[in-house]
Order: C-alpha cells, then sequence, then structure tokens
C-alpha cells in the first residue's frame, strides 16, 4: 500500500454490502486477487467493478433499474496494486443501462477505519 490523501473513512472490503438507492443489491462482478486482506477479505479497489439486480426504480411507469454502480476514487492516497483502495466515502454513483445516473448507492458501514495523511 502506497500514497498520502488526508482522506478518512472505512475501508471497504470486496464483499462489503453495497445497494442501490431504490432497495437493488450491488455485489462485484469480479473480484481481483487479493492483494490486501481486511479480515479475511480482499480489500475493495477501484478496479473492482459492481453490477446491481433487484432494483425497481421506475421512470413515468417503466421500469429503468439501476444496473451498475462505479466508484471514483481519488488518485492520490492509498492503493493496492496501483489501484485505489475505496472508501466508504468515496464518491460513487449508480447508473442504468442507459448509462444514466440514477443516485448515489448506500454502503453499509465497513468493519475497518483507515485514515491517511
Amino acid at each position: 500500500m502506497s500514497g498520502t490523501s488526508g482522506a478518512a473513512g472505512k475501508l471497504l472490503a470486496a464483499d462489503t454490502v453495497i445497494s442501490c438507492p431504490h432497495g437493488g443489491r450491488a455485489t462485484p462482478a469480479h473480484t481481483p486477487s487479493p492483494a490486501v486482506l481486511i479480515g479475511g477479505r480482499a480489500a475493495a479497489t477501484a478496479a473492482h467493478t459492481y453490477t446491481v439486480a433487484g432494483c425497481v426504480h421506475t421512470v413515468n411507469g417503466v421500469l429503468q433499474p439501476c444496473v451498475s454502480v462505479r466508484f471514483t476514487a481519488p488518485a492520490s492516497g492509498v492503493s493496492v496494486a496501483g489501484a485505489p483502495v475505496l472508501l466508504d466515502i468515496s464518491a460513487a454513483q449508480c447508473f442504468s443501462a442507459a448509462l444514466v445516473a440514477q443516485g448515489p448507492p448506500v454502503v453499509n458501514a465497513a468493519q475497518q477505519e483507515v485514515s491517511t495523511r
């Protein structure tokens, strides 16, 4: 792990429970090899991609479910294998299949607190 940023937040593991704002469940589409473990679980990084299932969001009566979550991790700060780690305060957005932003995800509290300087 390397870098500094001054950010503070809870480090996310790859299996952290993440939901879209409409109740759909986000899960990692793939999990890169665990270079760093948090309580035996891989640390989540910007290299992870998340897909959403079970979203019931509608627009004018037409189903427009969230299908993915994209995190924007800062370029500076802690990284694992060259990819920034994700914190519960990392910027993120849920998107429809048409790539329409549909709100930030809900991230359940992670178990590890991390701060960098």
